[in-house]
Parts: structure tokens; C-alpha cells; sequence
């Protein structure tokens, strides 16, 4: 019979804006809080795990050496588990869910956790680039005609290749800030969320980077976020990017028939996998033909899908996937996203997956679609099923 990769169980840590309440937090601790959360709460034998799998982009510093190893040590939990570090940019912990959720197909694992975080205050973006000649040889920029994409020229330009305007981007900016304190408010996130305990004492249990309070007069009176005569992009502003953040996120993934033997839930299982990569200039654009590559592969259709979740590294990426397949905004990153959530790079992945089921879950949905941009110009694409 052939093997299916299930979730068992998935949460996130409340997100912590840059130089937040998350700032005194070790990244290893963090993401080694999370880890240790879930793993206790499911009642499996910690040491009956064969992997742990996790993303993180700026592998250098305090999220140095393995720093998936490393939080599994610091949460105390069993040294003969191991772990590895994966980095796929923006995709990383999305990428380590389709690591660990093929080796469930093929029968290298029975169980294992597939993870991210990033201490975007403690780690800087970028910061594991400097030093030497930095990553990118003469040779890589030959074959790149001499020019590297500023992300904020990119999606300036694709939100002009798509026709999107300021102020759709602005309106869409608003509709997540709106769409996120929503499910605050309601409890929803309450239902995913770890809450953090912090050194000066207290925890973090909420989101700090929603403004309930945000207008779109506000967010249409920024200034662009980026000054360039060679890449210029005077559309693109703090209110309609995503926010450099602190999180983690983990999840564990089974065999069906060794959670159901074992006693895990089984909430939902993997139906299809894709990556793709096209333009390393215009780094942002590989969603959309990682999206036509899975459909190519497996027959779906976006009609399929009862949610998708595009990951909001700037409202024109989010739009420029809207806009491609005429997707219905109401079901398109439906509880918020990233612009009013943030961004923490190397759990990004994992918290949208961990949302995505937590709304089909709520909406008794079937399959749910999740895409994200990564740097290097690549994609990665996920469908899910939720199961009875």
C-alpha cells in the first residue's frame, strides 16, 4: 500500500516586530520553545522521531552551526534526534515540509518535524552576506549581465508588468492589517499561537506588527521605501511590504498508518509538490510558474482549491499571483498574511501552511494551494487536503 505524509500537528510563536518584545530572545531558544510545545503536547516519545528538518536564511551568528540542531539541544530534548539546517530564502521551512513530507513517502521516515525561525533583530537580513567579495563571484554576475535585483525595484517592476497600481497595493495592504486584527480578535490566532515567554518576564501571546487602527489614508501618505535613479520604485512603501520579524513554527508529519497505530491526529495529507525557478534579476516572479508547473503536473485547477496562500512579501507579489489565476480575494490569504503579520524569514513557510489548514479546518474546505517568492528567483508550491 502505497505510504501517505500526514500532519499531526503544527503551531507558530506570536510574531514580534524587529527590535520588539522578541529582541532579548536567543533564536535558538526560540524556535527550541516551540519544538519542545509541540512535541509535548502530542505525546509521542521524543526520541521516537527521525529527523528534524529546519529553515532558516541567514545562517550565520546566533543562527549559526545548525540552528535546528541547536534549538533541539537547548529545548532539552533527546540528543540521538537528529537535525539539519535548510535554506531556500524566503521558502526555507516550506521547503523543509516538502524534505520531510517526501522522506515520509519514500520510507526514510516514519515521523519527523519540519520547522523555521529567524531572529530578524538578532540575525540581520543579509548580515551572513558580508565580508569578502560577498556571495556573488564575477562569474555569477557575468552571467547576470552585472545586475542584482533590489526587492524592492523587482516588485516594482512586476507590480508594473501585472498593471497593478499604488493604490491597490495600499488597498490590499489595509484589507490584511483589517483581515489579521480580525482574527485576532476573534481568537482564531489564539488557536496556533505559543505564547513566549519573555527574560524580563511576561509572554508574547499576540502578533505585534497589526495596526487595527490602520487607514488607507495613512498607508497612501508613506514615502517609497527604496531611493534609486538606476532601480527606482515609487510605489513601493513600508505600508505595502512585508515587516522584518521574530517567529518560529514547527510541524509534525507521519506516516497515516504510524500516527493512526500511535494514537496522532490526522488532519490532513499531502497531495502534490512543486519548485521552480526562473529569472535570478527579478527575483520575486517565480510563483506564478511554479503554480502552472504543479497544475501541469497533478490536473488541478485553482477552482480546486477552497484557499491559497501566497506569502505577502509585498502586495504586488500577492496580486501579481491574484491576478494571474482571477482568484477569488475572499478566499486568498483569507486571515492576513504577512504585510500586517510579518515576515520572519525561515518560519514563514510552516506559519502559512499552519494557517492554511487551520482555516480549512474552519471552513470545512478540502484542498488548500500555498506558493511563496524566494530569493535566487525560485518558488515552491504545496497542495494540502484536510481530512475528515
Amino acid at each position: 500500500m502505497a505510504r501517505e505524509a500526514v500532519i499531526v500537528d503544527c503551531a507558530r510563536s506570536a510574531f514580534g516586530k524587529r527590535n520588539g518584545a522578541l529582541a532579548e530572545v536567543h533564536p535558538t531558544d526560540l524556535l527550541g520553545h516551540v519544538l519542545r510545545t509541540i512535541v509535548e503536547r502530542n505525546g509521542l516519545e521524543p526520541d521516537r522521531y527521525d529527523d528534524v528538518v529546519g529553515g532558516c536564511v541567514t545562517q550565520s551568528g546566533e543562527q549559526g552551526c545548525n540552528v535546528t540542531r541547536n534549538a533541539w539541544v537547548a529545548a532539552g530534548l533527546p540528543w540521538n534526534v537528529p537535525a539539519t539546517s535548510v535554506d531556500r530564502q524566503c521558502g526555507s521551512s516550506q521547503q523543509a515540509v516538502h524534505f520531510v513530507a517526501q522522506g515520509v513517502i519514500a520510507g526514510a521516515y516514519d515521523v519527523a518535524i519540519a520547522c523555521g525561525v529567524e531572529s530578524m533583530t538578532r540575525s540581520p537580513m543579509s548580515s551572513n552576506a558580508r565580508g569578502g567579495t560577498g556571495p556573488f563571484s564575477p562569474a555569477f554576475l557575468a552571467n547576470t549581465n552585472n545586475t542584482l535585483g533590489i526587492q524592492f525595484w523587482v516588485a516594482q517592476v512586476l507590480a508594473d508588468k501585472w498593471g497593478i497600481t499604488r493604490e491597490e497595493m495600499d488597498a490590499y495592504a489595509l484589507q490584511s492589517h483589517r483581515r489579521a486584527a480580525e482574527n485576532t480578535a476573534n481568537g482564531f490566532f489564539a488557536g496556533e499561537i505559543v505564547p513566549v515567554p519573555l527574560p524580563g518576564g511576561g509572554v508574547l501571546d499576540r502578533d505585534e506588527g497589526i495596526r487595527p487602527d490602520a487607514s488607507l489614508e495613512r498607508i497612501a501618505a508613506l514615502p517609497p521605501a527604496w531611493e534609486s535613479a538606476e532601480q527606482p520604485a515609487p510605489d513601493i512603501t513600508a505600508g505595502n511590504s512585508s515587516q522584518m520579524t521574530d517567529g518560529a513554527a514547527a510541524m509534525i508529519i507521519a506516516e497515516r498508518s504510524f500516527a493512526e497505530a500511535h494514537g496522532l491526529p490526522v488532519r490532513a495529507r499531502f497531495r502534490a509538490f512543486a519548485v521552480a525557478a526562473e529569472d535570478p534579476v527579478l527575483v520575486l516572479s517565480a510563483p506564478v510558474p511554479v503554480t502552472y508547473k504543479l497544475m501541469e503536473r497533478t490536473g488541478m485547477s485553482v477552482d480546486d482549491w477552497d484557499a491559497v496562500e501566497c506569502n505577502e512579501a509585498f502586495a504586488s507579489i500577492a496580486l501579481m499571483w491574484q491576478k494571474e489565476f482571477r482568484y477569488p480575494m475572499e478566499r486568498f490569504n483569507p486571515r492576513g498574511g504577512a504585510i500586517a503579520l510579518g515576515h520572519p524569514l525561515g518560519a514563514s513557510g510552516v506559519a502559512l501552511m499552519t494557517r492554511l489548514l487551520r482555516h480549512l479546518e474552519a471552513t470545512g474546505g478540502r484542498y488548500g494551494f500555498q506558493t511563496m517568492c524566494e530569493g535566487g528567483g525560485q518558488a515552491n508550491a504545496t497542495v494540502i487536503e484536510r481530512l475528515p
